[in-house]
């Protein structure tokens, strides 16, 4: 909003001159976010805590701490970082932008559906929440129409293709299903993100590592000379969506100041699978899904932790895993909290370094 309104006096006044700047908005919606979700943050937790008594119904079947240690804390600290996110990204990015409006509805609605899953958990006192088919079949159709959207957007030779990382020129077309493949990513790593957040602090850092590369990879991707020098597919607008994971980098941050072990909120399905949706849409936006991969890999692996011990379970009646997600794997073997969450932070920066590293190594 204040680019719009700044835009028409940058050419009389240098100090309007810098919203033209993606990098000087980038660090304004930061620290905006940041700011914000740390004055919010007391008032949300207060009412969380005032609205659900009870706190977040812990899982019997988790691990045995978690009932004794977590019991009590509210949930939907999302809606916190929500909040937080929505507020700065409206504040400064070019709300002209398509891609821009495209994420905020996709994150939007996923946070939506996660709203109504804590909603129905709080309310029946248990752990089940939205049904399974409701609940994905909501997903689907918000990241089908997300996806279908975004592609919508590409320059004619990237509409409808998938780009590959290490490869400069190879472009995948699928063509009408490419909605489909967005749809996928969109959605599972909406839930990828839900299965990691099981510790104080374990999710939401690994969200930031990632938003911060695909800040970086919006910016460049959205300039044409960035993008021809690393040889990159440019896509035109597709830079405003740094603003957009800046505030999201911030937004996380503030959220974490409450979030640290012992946590004070979580974040519950309202953020988890927002923040999830967001960074699925933001890679199909800038056309790097499958670099996504790469730097949100701790979320694959806890995602392909509980799909082996499922499938292998049925099969045989035995268990891969002491139990799945992986973090629970590791509080099972005798790992204290603390250590399991700053070792898969470790790995996280690892991964989005070796993502980062895609963008030269062509």
């Amino acid at each position: 909003m204040l680019y719009n309104l700044a835009r028409p006096f940058a050419e009389q006044f240098a100090l309007f001159n810098l919203f033209r700047y993606i990098t000087f908005r980038s660090g304004a919606a930061c620290l905006t976010a940041l700011f914000l979700a740390l004055w919010l943050g007391p008032r949300v937790i207060a009412r969380l805590r005032q609205v659900q008594r009870g706190g977040q119904p812990i899982r019997a079947l988790g691990p045995e701490r978690h009932i004794l240690e977590k019991a009590g804390t509210p949930t939907m600290g999302g809606v916190l970082i929500l909040l937080s996110l929505f507020v700065s990204t409206l504040l400064w990015a070019d709300l002209s932008n398509r891609f821009v409006w495209a994420v905020l509805a996709i994150t939007g609605a996923f946070g939506a559906v996660g709203f109504a899953d804590d909603y129905l958990k709080l309310s029946r006192r248990n752990t089940k929440g939205v049904s399974k088919r409701v609940r994905l079949g909501c997903e689907f159709a918000a990241s089908l129409i997300g996806g279908w959207w975004l592609n919508s957007l590409m320059p004619a030779p990237l509409e409808g293709t998938v780009a590959f990382p290490f490869v400069k020129e190879l472009l995948l077309p699928l063509g009408y299903a490419f909605p489909i493949f967005a749809m996928l990513v969109i959605t599972g790593f909406g839930n990828a993100v839900n299965f990691t957040d099981g510790l104080d602090g374990l999710a939401i850092v690994p969200v930031v590592i990632a938003a911060l590369v695909f800040a970086l990879i919006s910016y460049l991707v959205g300039n044409r000379i960035f993008a021809d020098y690393l040889q990159l597919h440019p896509v035109p607008g597709a830079g405003e969506l740094g603003v957009f994971c800046a505030a999201l980098i911030g937004a996380g941050l503030g959220f974490l100041w409450f979030n640290a072990p012992p946590a004070e909120v979580f974040m519950g399905d309202t953020g988890s699978l927002a923040l999830g949706a967001a960074l699925g849409a933001v890679a199909v936006a800038v056309k790097h899904e499958l670099v996504l991969c790469i730097v949100g890999g701790l979320f694959v692996v806890e995602t392909l932790s509980v799909i082996i011990q499922v499938f292998w379970y049925k099969r045989t009646k035995r268990r891969v895993f002491l139990m799945a997600p992986l973090h629970h794997h590791f509080e099972k073997k005798g790992w204290q909290e603390p250590k399991i969450v700053i070792r898969f932070w470790i790995v996280s920066i690892m991964l989005g370094l070796a993502g980062l590293a895609t963008l030269k190594i062509r």
